[in-house]
């Protein structure tokens, strides 16, 4: 900073006394880091002196505290045209300009201090500051020598230690992110036009080409987000609003398909991604995306046939996607595919150990391949695992007359029919009933003593004396009176 004599700042720069005090006041609040406050009185000492290069210099100073280097850029300028020779003000200039990649202007204003008496510190870092534009220089040319070579991998190297310095310079930044688009690192390129939307005004060409990045990554809402930002600054920008109709029409399906999943109404829901992929057929995210959601529509609407199919699509394109692998081992359960599901839960779980459901399906699974090595009440029905009361009762009754001892007059034939008939009464009661239903879905036979005990018993431990009251033409209870079989 210039020297100032004790009679100085009125003196030099014709100050009046209340400038003075703002002054004075403004460097103490800035020396205890109250950078508000401290601006507010430079402010007013500006006001009250539009010529007092040091009140320009210390609000240029409260800016750069503040990391508003736009807001001192025009104070630091005003300083230098008001004392040309004022070398601090030049010298903090040119940084500046060097962050923001001007380098020409950067260059001349360390060419200047070099050539008004500066201090030795000064001329020390100006020379720095010089060698290290003019190695700025060679990079850039370089840079865009191998981006018009579409050697993408060399520009984006030349940049990354261009913008170590240029950090504010918004072109570099875009032509790097086009680089990245190039070398097929989208989220790289989003995180270069992100800087360089803020780095230039009204950057309505950096909002839109952030949307159609999201968009390609699949990321609806994000990229509906930032084309709304586009429009903000320009209403009429023809390609914004164009993208911007696109991704409403989208996003509004997606989110009508979300809500009819959570409302359990799948079918409609699987409707609405199959409308998703026709109106968006040349994104292959929103086709895997909707393949995975119509998975699990299948899957929670109990079509494990339809659901096993779409999975498996979807884990062609994706091996590790999780959600797709735990729909398609529910699907499998149904079935009774219980090895494929063991390895469908395995495999999800490498890639996510933490997930609960994952745990508590691969131990359903595993329990109901152990129980699938003793007893099966739905194959001993004949009915599937998702089947409605109704289909119960009705498979119950038919293999109950089937079945019945009395059809039997041979004495081996009829005890192979009394242990069929024990099995089969055994199946209804268990899946008629709601709550015993559950326990063996899960794993567990509710007849079964070993199962509930944990060891010991017998699993077919009712004898054909405690079944011979069973009337297999009623939801239960005793015979009223016996039927004969001829």
């Amino acid at each position: 900073m210039a020297h100032i004599p004790r009679n100085g700042v009125c003196a030099e720069c014709g100050v009046n006394a209340d400038v003075e005090k703002h002054l004075e006041l403004g460097k103490k609040l800035l020396a205890a880091g109250q950078l508000a406050d401290a601006l507010s009185q430079f402010h007013a000492a500006v006001d009250g002196d539009p010529d007092n290069y040091i009140a320009y210099y210390r609000r240029a100073t409260v800016f750069l505290a503040m990391g508003k280097s736009k807001a001192a850029l025009p104070d630091l300028t005003k300083v230098i045209e008001l004392k040309m020779d004022f070398t601090a003000a030049r010298l903090q200039r040119g940084h500046l300009l060097l962050k923001q990649g001007k380098l020409d202007e950067a260059e001349d204003d360390f060419k200047k201090v070099l050539k008004s008496n500066p201090s030795e510190n000064e001329e020390k870092e100006a020379q720095f500051q010089l060698v290290k534009s003019d190695e700025m220089q060679r990079l850039r040319s370089q840079a865009l020598d191998a981006f018009e070579s579409s050697d993408y991998t060399a520009a984006i190297t030349f940049l990354d230690k261009i913008l170590e310095v240029c950090v504010w310079d918004a072109e570099l930044r875009e032509l790097r992110a086009e680089c990245f688009i190039k070398e097929g690192e989208p989220r790289k390129a989003i995180s270069d036009l992100k800087a360089a939307s803020k780095l230039k005004n009204d950057n309505t060409e950096a909002f839109y080409k952030i949307s159609t990045l999201y968009y390609q990554l699949g990321d609806h809402e994000l990229s509906l987000s930032e084309v709304r930002e586009c429009l903000k600054l320009d209403q009429d920008h023809k390609r914004c609003f164009a993208h911007y109709k696109q991704v409403k029409k989208l996003n509004k399906l997606i989110e009508s398909a979300e809500e009819l999943i959570r409302d359990g109404r799948y079918t409609d829901a699987t409707s609405k991604y199959e409308s998703v992929m026709k109106t968006e057929p040349s994104v292959a995210e929103y086709t895997i995306r909707s393949k995975e959601r119509i998975c699990h529509c299948f899957s929670k609407d109990e079509k494990p046939v339809e659901a096993i199919r779409v999975c498996s699509e979807v884990l062609q394109m994706e091996p590790d996607n999780v959600n797709a692998l735990k729909d398609r081992a529910e699907a499998y359960l149904i079935e009774e595919m219980y090895d494929e599901a063991i390895q469908d839960y395995e495999t999800a779980q490498e890639h996510n150990e933490n997930d609960q459901q994952i745990r508590e399906g691969l131990e359903k699974a595993q329990r109901l391949l152990k129980q699938s090595q003793k007893r099966d009440y739905y194959k001993i029905l004949g009915v599937k695992r998702n089947a409605k009361k109704q289909e119960i009762i009705k498979a119950y009754r038919k293999l109950a007359l089937q079945w019945h001892p009395d059809n039997f007059q041979n004495e081996e034939e009829k005890k192979k029919a009394e242990k069929k008939f024990i099995d089969i009464a055994a199946a209804k009661e268990v899946l008629s009933d709601p709550e015993m239903r559950k326990k063996f879905d899960d794993g567990e036979d509710p007849l079964d003593t070993e199962s509930q005990q944990g060891g010991g018993g017998n699993p077919f431990h009712r004898s054909w004396n405690s079944w011979q009251g069973f009337n297999p033409f009623s939801s239960g209870g005793p015979f009223r009176f016996k039927f004969h079989f001829n």
